[in-house]
């Protein structure tokens, strides 16, 4: 033990090893962090939310910082509603029970590029008679665009672009444009727009809210996918996801191929031969196309994966490797006293070999995290990722099956695929230090 003590001492003298450090501590830091934040019902909820929950986004944005890195700005997203006080209401009591309501909002447009899309999500209560409304849009250079007039129903949703009567009022087929331009240059106007609605409630306890969706060019700090999903939530939480396949993966393998090597060697005879023969056979069966038959034929379920994954890489080429040193392990003096005394066999194989192997075990174990999380990864690519859970490859799956790459969303798969790369990384440069501390033959290299 003193000796291990020793050995992790002698991190901190390797650069390679601390920044590897840095990067996993990172790394589970933000698993933490998302487990927190976002519980993993939430996350599982939020992941598979349609329209309902993610409303508010616009599809296929960049992540707002972008802006800082080009030269023209894009729209923000925005949303405001007369519920949370975000949108102004004021409303004037009448005669006979009606009431007369209005609601404006003002916010300064100074981007170089148009929105998407503008919303409305009207509500209203009554008990017969529906409430109505006309909204107006006023723009920098004093100009009022009528919108719309609606009689209410209790929910209802109008969009900009796709009102005709708007658009034969702008003589124009793209309303968005037109909302935001001069009518005789045709040039974008920056300044202040305001968004004026006006209401009359016919009931005395009538009442009409509105919520107005702004669905910019970008959103947030990373963008948002084909479902207006938050691609936040799947970064997030791909860091605890592939962090438990990883460690559990390697852990299991190595741990469990460590110990059957060494009872195969030590008892010998036909259990040592049955382990041999069940290895060789495991040498040729195709790993990556067994896992594609079980997430194909049976289930996709992670779990299901991660142990199908431990079983298959257990009997590797490294029992044989873990054997050879054990055999002369086995042949040790200390091993022959402790015989002598009259240790058990169980008692020697895991008080007395096993624990010489754990130096050659650590590195190795650290250094097959990153195969196993590009393992799950990949076959989130191929499809057979886990349904369910919000995971790094599932990401790049849903790029590239959109199409990301050829219509420009360069930011949907490069946000993932630099997070593989950082904890792989992390992961080898503290593997790599971890080998070369605890093998004397690789000190000096």
């Amino acid at each position: 033990m003193n000796s291990l003590k020793n050995s992790f001492q002698n991190i901190l003298y390797y650069p390679s090893a601390i920044v590897g450090m840095l990067v996993v501590f990172l790394l589970v830091f933000t698993a933490i962090y998302a487990m927190v934040k976002i519980p993993y019902n939430e996350a599982i909820r939020l992941w598979r939310g349609g329209e309902e929950i993610w409303y508010q986004n616009p599809k296929f944005a960049p992540p707002a910082w972008i802006n800082f890195f080009s030269s023209k700005k894009y729209a923000e997203s925005f949303a405001v509603r007369t519920s949370d006080g975000t949108m102004t209401k004021e409303v004037t009591p009448g005669a006979e029970g009606t009431s007369s309501m209005a609601v404006s909002y003002t916010f300064d447009f100074s981007y170089d590029y148009y929105p998407q899309e503008l919303i409305l999500y009207l509500s209203s209560t009554y008990d017969e008679k529906q409430p109505f409304i006309s909204a107006e849009w006023l723009t920098p250079d004093g100009r009022q665009i009528r919108i719309v007039n609606l009689a209410l129903n209790q929910k209802q949703t109008y969009r900009f672009s796709q009102d005709e009567k708007l658009r034969t009022r702008l003589r124009t087929d793209d309303v968005i444009p037109q909302l935001f331009s001069d009518p005789e240059t045709g040039d974008l106007i920056r300044g202040k727009y305001q968004l004026s609605i006006t209401g009359t409630t016919f009931e005395p306890d009538s009442d009409i809210n509105a919520e107005f969706v702004f669905h910019g060019q970008v959103y947030g700090l990373a963008g948002t996918d084909q479902a207006r999903r938050d691609l936040v939530v799947p970064l997030l939480w791909g860091a605890p996801v592939a962090l438990a396949f990883g460690l559990i993966a390697s852990l299991g393998t190595s741990v469990l191929t460590m110990v059957i090597a060494a009872v195969g060697t030590w008892y010998g005879g036909w259990i040592d031969e049955l382990i041999q023969r069940i290895t060789e056979i495991n040498l040729v069966l195709p790993f990556l196309s067994i896992l594609i038959m079980i997430g194909t034929f049976y289930s996709r379920s992670i779990w299901v994966i991660l142990g199908a994954t431990i079983v298959l890489s257990i009997f590797t080429g490294a029992i044989k490797g873990y054997r050879s040193i054990f055999v002369q392990v086995k042949e040790s003096a200390y091993i022959e006293a402790a015989r002598a005394y009259g240790a058990s066999n169980p008692r020697i194989v895991f008080f007395y070999l096993i624990p010489r192997m754990i130096p050659l075990l650590i590195p190795g174990l650290v250094s097959a995290v990153p195969a196993f999380v590009f393992l799950e990864a990949s076959l989130a690519v191929l499809g057979l990722g886990d349904p369910v859970l919000p995971t790094w490859g599932k990401i790049i799956q849903d790029a590239n099956s959109n199409g990301a790459l050829y219509r420009g969303y360069y930011y949907w798969i490069l946000e993932p695929a630099v997070l593989l790369m950082a904890t792989g990384l992390g992961f080898a440069m503290l593997g790599f230090a971890l080998d070369r501390i605890f093998n004397p033959k690789l000190r000096d290299v």
